[in-house]
């Protein structure tokens, strides 16, 4: 059980990360402040095969219509995604990306927030960033390189998602030799400092805890390491770089309560000092933040 002991011993273990000062840019025109007040990223999924129905949306006209409607509820940045993660979702290709993102991006330049593309696809993400998105949700780790290079030429974003494998569809077994939170560390570490050396300090760094390893299918051990990364979401921080995290369902504790799932695992990702939540459910995850602010 969490209790407050926990969270003390957490603290004064790791006392002089705790207080760490991230960067903050602009995207798109909006700045991303994680002093003032915390963001959410709405999701948009475009792929039938994704189980977070609420979510899904199967034509233009509906994929258009919820990036109001997120934006209304109050969602900072809409994050489109056309490839479902699960393991059993079907594979898209280049031009299947291209012929579902590209309409929906075509029907929101009148949206007032930034877009953001999940995508491991390099010609996907330069497409889309030409075509109006402002951040790459990348969930690959292969020619990353690449990917910052078109992010630093088009004055975009990168979220750089830690996945143990080629890409977020090729993952195998999550390795827990060691403490999980330091080896994201020194994978986020390389990755940030290629990245500034190509010149693209408009970072945030995510633990993808919302992948599908398979020795994570067990509840209660995925469960479990979800919650001690996102307490210890402020020893990433010390990287410079603003966290974000998706937030998980824990589908097997809540059951027909699902849509209460994000919204509780909100409140462990804010004690850890996150920064960005990436979240299906925008109103009950922003009237958290919010309750969580006056204190």
């Amino acid at each position: 059980m969490l209790s407050l002991d926990h969270l003390a011993d957490l603290a004064q273990k790791h006392r002089t990360t705790l207080n760490s000062r991230v960067r903050e840019f602009d995207v798109r025109g909006r700045k991303i402040s994680t002093a003032a007040r915390k963001s959410i990223m709405g999701v948009i999924n475009l792929s039938t095969d994704s189980w977070y129905r609420e979510s899904v949306n199967s034509t233009v006209e509906s994929a258009v219509r919820r990036a109001f409607v997120l934006e209304a509820q109050g969602a900072d940045i809409v994050d489109i995604g056309a490839e479902s993660t699960l393991a059993h979702a079907a594979r898209l290709d280049e031009g299947l990306q291209h012929s579902k993102l590209l309409p929906v991006l075509s029907g929101l330049k009148s949206l007032q927030i930034p877009i953001s593309i999940e995508t491991y696809n390099l010609a996907v993400a330069r497409r889309c960033l030409a075509e109006g998105a402002s951040i790459i949700n990348l969930t690959g780790t292969e020619e990353t390189a690449e990917f910052y290079r078109v992010a630093r030429d088009h004055d975009a974003a990168v979220i750089v998602c830690f996945v143990q494998g080629r890409n977020v569809r090729e993952v195998g077994d999550f390795s827990f030799d060691r403490d999980p939170v330091e080896f994201m560390y020194a994978y986020f570490a390389r990755e940030v400092e290629r990245a500034e050396k190509l010149g693209l300090q408009k970072l945030f760094i995510d633990p993808g805890l919302g992948f599908y390893y398979r020795n994570l299918q067990d509840s209660a051990v995925r469960v479990r390491h979800q919650m001690v990364v996102f307490l210890n979401t402020f020893r990433l921080r010390a990287l410079g770089y603003p966290v974000c995290h998706a937030l998980p369902h824990a589908f097997e504790y809540f059951g027909e309560e699902v849509r209460s799932a994000e919204p509780f695992f909100a409140v462990l990702a804010a004690l850890g000092q996150t920064d960005l939540f990436r979240t299906h459910e925008v109103p009950k995850v922003k009237a958290v933040l919010d309750a969580l602010q006056i204190f």
